[in-house]
């Protein structure tokens, strides 16, 4: 296995404020690489996590985009290559989780998420091919492809085909560009909610605990580092994915 050392480049990272985008920033900064931290609305927690890199030696910019305006997601790896001088990695951490089920599913929730959720991070691979002509992709997915998100229709819809995107461009983009997956599980409870969430539905994951973003972010570095993987997806998720059905 061939291990690709991740010090000195310099990594995208969509939604890095807070919670998992967080996470892979700091473990990617301990490799040595340099940041660029996307935002839209956490901007004061996007300068504070700027600041922590910067004191652990390393470069951080910030980039704000809204991904759901075209002229500002269109234009996000061009202006963080030219902050930066160059773009290696993009995690795509962003997305959007609003509630919807099949009965008040609207198409506007439906375009929304996907625009986000899977347009956005099929662009910026596209435009890293395009800009850098080599680097590393991973999008965050979801372990409950394997099932189905009754309350979050919307959101899980635009999951699969996040999915199906880092399937094909693994194929399309390769050699060049590597794409893969971390599909996190019970990780972090959703906005609003606290840890009384998680701790109410360990019992539905083998291991009977949930995981932390530093999980999903060690499972990021892997993907980085061993360069022999292309459209490989990592459940992080306590085995909750093997309870397909159940």
């Amino acid at each position: 296995m061939a291990v690709n050392s991740l010090k000195g480049r310099t990594a995208l990272i969509t939604g890095a404020g807070k919670r998992i985008g967080r996470a892979v920033a700091m473990a990617l900064s301990g490799e040595g690489a340099n940041i660029v931290i996307h935002y839209n609305r956490s901007e004061a927690e996007a300068a504070a996590l700027a600041g922590e890199l910067r004191a652990c030696g390393v470069e951080a910019w910030l980039v704000k985009a809204d991904l759901e305006r075209p002229d500002e997601r269109s234009t996000l790896v061009e202006r963080a290559a030219k902050a930066a001088g160059k773009i290696d990695i993009i995690v795509n951490n962003a997305s959007v989780f609003p509630p919807s089920t099949l009965s008040d599913l609207s198409f506007e929730d439906l375009l929304s998420s996907m625009t986000v959720n899977a347009w956005v991070p099929f662009s910026l691979s596209r435009d890293l091919l395009r800009l850098s002509k080599k680097g590393d992709v991973i999008n965050i997915l979801d372990t409950r492809l394997a099932d189905y998100d009754w309350k979050h229709v919307a959101y899980i819809l635009s999951k699969h085909v996040l999915s199906v995107l880092t399937k094909m461009t693994a194929v399309e983009y390769a050699p060049d560009v590597r794409i893969n997956a971390v599909a996190p599980g019970l990780i972090l409870p959703p906005p609003g909610e606290d840890e009384s969430y998680i701790e109410g539905l360990t019992h539905t994951v083998p291991l009977k605990r949930h995981g932390d973003p530093e999980d999903v972010a060690s499972a990021v570095i892997f993907l980085l580092k061993n360069d022999f993987l292309t459209g490989t997806v990592i459940p992080v998720d306590g085995g909750r994915h093997l309870k397909e059905g159940r």
